[in-house]
């Protein structure tokens, strides 16, 4: 093993050190951005509605996984160092600029602004990979690869979830600041890779580009399967867009922290908050931690299956473990729904990339490849829709007081920089002669806001089976052919 990780050349493990900190800097903020935009301002947050935080995460979520279909095409004209460069330094410029900014407009420019840099970085980074690697260790290196990932999605939110207890200020400066370290990477220690040969312009790079994604796109059985898997990835992405809040909102996680604190005060003192609680982020996290240990053990059993047989088992259970998060108001419950998530992500998400290489003509291969971020691109999209419209409709705790107080007729000041989210909720809680936990518990009985689960559940079952259908027919019919 040991012989096989030297045959790797410097740039690969540069990369990957790359990868590490720039997914360090993104889930440092990404897993935390929900509760930033949605909680009281008088908290530090940013106090917008769940149906504004859905569309500006979504939106500018779905843009970054639709730009490297164009942002390869420039790695490739101008240069990957280049490119590089201003990728990190959009990205580390972005970061700082978010954390200063309050109105709704400018928030959503800054975060834009941060995706072009991460489209930057995403095709350029894995293009370098790919260079690196060959027939033999390519398995093992990109195997790396996504360990990386994963570690940098780990590290990121533990680090910010402490940070943000001192200052929300402080974990945009982090991920501005871990960012500013790739700066030394790609300067001292990254060697641009050997380019093909391009003699066309960039704008015709980028329209030869999109007339091949068309290309790919007239493949049957490639289009109909990215359409599928938009389902999936709309699902996938609650965890990071709706169940933060959900924790937020109904979740006492009081009851965690005093678990922790009774088998270990130093374990409470490591993952709480410092208020005796624990902060979703946390919690979330475990789906990172769970990956990092568990990747290679499903990998192997999943190995056997065919990659589509082995979406629709993965699939299916990721719409369990999904469904079980929001069920239950019970912070012990989410260890296992989420545990239950990650081995359905383990099983199915890298199977997708595998499945699309399968289908594609060995002629175009790269070509249907590229068009693995569209089916992410559209799941973003539609899983803002559902983060915010949907939610904020059917479980979003201030809605639903709002509409109760409303039906029983107590008038209350609208909220506003001087009468914060925080501030309504103690003013019902005095309305209604309840405290904090007593009116959360009056709520959840009353409206039920876990029952989204049906909805987040069923959009994977439907999914999976129409994946099985695919699998019956389409691909089938392409065989017997």
């Amino acid at each position: 093993m040991g012989n096989i990780f030297s045959k790797f050349p410097r740039n690969f493990w540069v990369a990957n050190t790359m990868e590490l900190f720039e997914r360090w800097a993104w889930y440092g903020l990404f897993n935390v951005l929900a509760i930033y935009l949605t909680s009281s301002i008088d908290t530090g947050g940013l106090g917008f509605t769940q149906e504004q935080k859905g569309p500006l995460m979504g939106t500018v979520v779905a843009i970054l996984y639709f730009l490297p279909v164009i942002t390869g095409s420039i790695a490739d004209r101008l240069g990957y160092k280049k490119v590089l460069l201003l990728s990190f330094g959009i990205l580390s410029t972005g970061y700082l600029i978010m954390g200063h900014l309050t109105n709704y407009s400018l928030v959503f420019g800054a975060f834009f602004f941060i995706a072009i840099g991460g489209a930057l970085f995403k095709p350029v980074i894995s293009a370098t990979i790919a260079k690196t690697t060959n027939e033999k260790n390519s398995s093992i290196g990109f195997g790396i690869f996504y360990m990386m990932v994963n570690i940098g999605a780990m590290i990121g939110p533990f680090i910010a979830s402490k940070m943000r207890e001192i200052s929300w200020d402080y974990v945009f400066y982090l991920s501005s600041a871990i960012i500013a370290v790739n700066f030394i990477l790609v300067l001292f220690f990254y060697k641009e890779p050997e380019r093909p040969d391009v003699s066309e312009s960039l704008a015709q790079s980028v329209a030869k580009a999109l007339k091949n994604i068309i290309v790919a796109l007239k493949d049957v059985r490639l289009f109909v399967f990215l359409i599928l898997i938009i389902g999936f990835w709309s699902m996938y992405f609650q965890l990071f867009y709706t169940l933060p809040v959900f924790i937020d909102q109904w979740t006492d996680t009081t009851l965690l922290f005093n678990w922790l604190h009774d088998l270990s005060p130093r374990l409470a003192s490591v993952f709480g908050n410092g208020q005796g609680a624990v902060n979703p982020e946390m919690i979330l996290n475990m789906d990172a931690i769970y990956i990092v240990v568990f990747q290679i053990f499903v990998s192997g059993l999943v190995m056997k299956l065919r990659p589509l047989q082995a979406m629709v088992v993965g699939i299916f259970i990721a719409s369990i473990g999904i469904g079980l998060t929001f069920a239950f108001n019970n912070p012990f419950y989410l260890f296992l729904s989420i545990l239950i998530f990650a081995f359905g992500e383990m099983a199915s998400s890298p199977k997708i990339t595998e499945y699309i290489g399968r289908i594609a003509p060995s002629d175009k291969v790269g070509l249907y490849m590229g068009c693995s971020f569209l089916p992410m691109s559209g799941g973003n999209f539609i899983a803002g829709i559902l983060s915010g419209q949907v939610y904020g409709s059917w479980s979003d705790k201030l809605t639903l007081l709002q509409r109760d107080m409303a039906v029983k007729g107590i008038d209350i000041p609208a909220i506003s920089t001087t009468f914060t989210q925080n501030d309504f909720y103690r003013y019902a809680e005095k309305a209604y002669n309840l405290n904090h936990n007593e009116m959360t518990i009056y709520l959840w009985n009353s409206y039920s806001p876990g029952n989204i689960w049906y909805l987040f559940t069923g959009i994977g079952v439907v999914t999976a089976l129409l994946l099985l259908l695919f699998d019956r027919f389409v691909m089938t019919a392409k065989v017997s052919r």
